[in-house]
C-alpha cells in the first residue's frame, strides 16, 4: 500500500470515529466491507449522505467536491469532510444542502422551543 493510501485510511478511519463519538454509530469506512472503493463513499452509515474523505496538505476542494458529485447516487446529498495536519475537521457541501438541513434543524428547534 502507498503512503498516500495509507495516509487516506488512516484519515478515513480517523473521521468514522469522530462521527461514531458524535452519535452517528453506524459510520464506517466502505472498502473494507466491498472491497472495492472506485465510485464508493469512503465512509458510510448516514442514509442518503456520500461522504468523501480527504485529509491532504494542499486540498483543492473543488476538486474534491467534483469527484464527490460525481460518485454521488442519484437523490443523495454529498459531502466533503476534510482537514490539514493539526486542524479541526470541515465540511464543505452544496449551499443548498447545507440550506435545506438547516430549515429541518431550525423547525424541530422552534417546534421543541413552542412545547416548552
Amino acid at each position: 500500500m502507498t503512503n498516500s493510501k495509507q495516509k487516506g485510511k488512516r484519515g478515513e478511519l480517523e473521521c468514522a470515529h469522530v462521527l461514531r463519538e458524535l452519535g452517528f454509530t453506524d459510520v464506517r469506512r466502505s472498502v473494507q466491507y466491498n472491497g472495492m472503493g472506485e465510485g464508493l463513499a469512503d465512509l458510510v452509515g448516514i442514509n442518503g449522505v456520500h461522504i468523501e474523505v480527504k485529509r491532504n496538505e494542499h486540498l483543492n476542494i473543488y476538486d474534491a467536491a467534483e469527484q464527490a458529485k460525481r460518485d454521488c447516487k442519484e437523490g443523495d446529498a454529498w459531502v466533503v469532510i476534510f482537514r490539514k495536519n493539526n486542524k479541526p475537521w470541515l465540511v464543505a457541501s452544496p449551499i443548498e444542502t447545507w440550506a435545506e438541513r438547516e430549515k429541518v434543524y431550525q423547525e424541530v428547534v422552534n417546534g421543541q422551543n413552542q412545547e416548552k
